[in-house]
């Protein structure tokens, strides 16, 4: 599979990691070329230096012919303008987009982005723990 992220942070960096070893065809777009010192040495994948927002730029990394987009900068605002491109302009099959505002990414969801939301899932986690717990003091 043909996979291709934008943002090599944390999370895009491990993403890549992580879909290289599973044997995936990964291309990494991230503005910042420091952000290649996030991969070893011997990262298999491909690793461009641009912005994600930049049609050129990914049309270079491959988007016309990717299976899947992560879309993981750390701009709620560019996430989303990204997935809506990968998605409606050059019909990626599967485009995941990193929102960190929970009413966005509720609201973007709707719209038929799929989105992922740490900062949900670290509500819903808490509150499951202290709530759902029957073994709490009432």
């Amino acid at each position: 599979m043909k996979v291709l992220i934008v943002g090599c942070g944390r999370v895009g960096s491990a993403l890549a990691l992580r879909m290289t070893d599973d044997g995936q065809d990964v291309t990494v777009i991230d503005e910042d070329p420091e952000a290649l010192g996030r991969l070893p040495e011997d990262w298999p994948g491909r690793f461009l230096q641009g912005h994600g927002l930049d049609t050129d730029v990914l049309i270079e990394a491959g988007i016309e012919s990717a299976d899947a987009a992560i879309i993981a900068t750390d701009g709620d605002n560019t996430n989303i303008v990204i997935a809506q491109v990968a998605q409606k302009r050059f019909n990626v099959p599967c485009v995941i987009t990193r929102v960190l505002d929970p009413a966005r990414a509720k609201f973007y969801k709707s719209l038929g982005l799929q989105t992922i939301c740490a900062t949900s899932a670290v509500i819903d986690t808490a509150f499951e723990a202290i709530c759902d717990n029957p073994g709490r003091a009432a």
